[in-house]
C-alpha cells in the first residue's frame, strides 16, 4: 500500500487507502436521432462535474454499439446550463 513517486527532482512517499464511492445515479434522457448526430435533451442537473457527465454520455452511447445503435464517438458537446448534449459519431448509422 506504500509507493514512492518521483516528480521532477522530488520524491514523494504515498500511501494508498480505500475509499467508498457514492451510489450510481439513474436518470431518463430524451433523444432525437439523425444520421451522424444525436441530440439529447432534458439531462437532469446532477452534483457531478461537467467532464464526468460528458464522459458518462460518451460511454453510454459508445456502449450501445453492441445493442445496434451506438458506435465510436467523435465528439460530445454537453451544455450543463440547458441540460442538452449533441453526440457526434465517427460514422453515420
Amino acid at each position: 500500500s506504500k509507493h514512492c513517486v518521483k516528480l521532477d527532482n522530488t520524491t514523494a512517499n504515498v500511501t494508498v487507502k480505500p475509499f467508498k464511492l457514492d451510489m450510481g445515479l439513474q436518470f431518463e434522457l430524451h433523444v432525437t436521432v439523425s444520421g451522424k448526430k444525436i441530440n439529447v435533451s432534458e439531462i437532469p442537473e446532477l452534483p457531478i462535474a461537467k467532464d464526468w457527465m460528458r464522459d458518462k454520455l460518451e460511454l453510454h452511447f459508445y456502449k450501445t454499439e453492441q445493442a445496434a445503435g451506438g458506435g465510436e464517438i467523435e465528439n460530445v458537446a454537453y451544455n450543463k446550463g440547458s441540460g442538452t448534449a449533441v453526440i457526434t459519431f465517427l460514422k453515420p448509422g
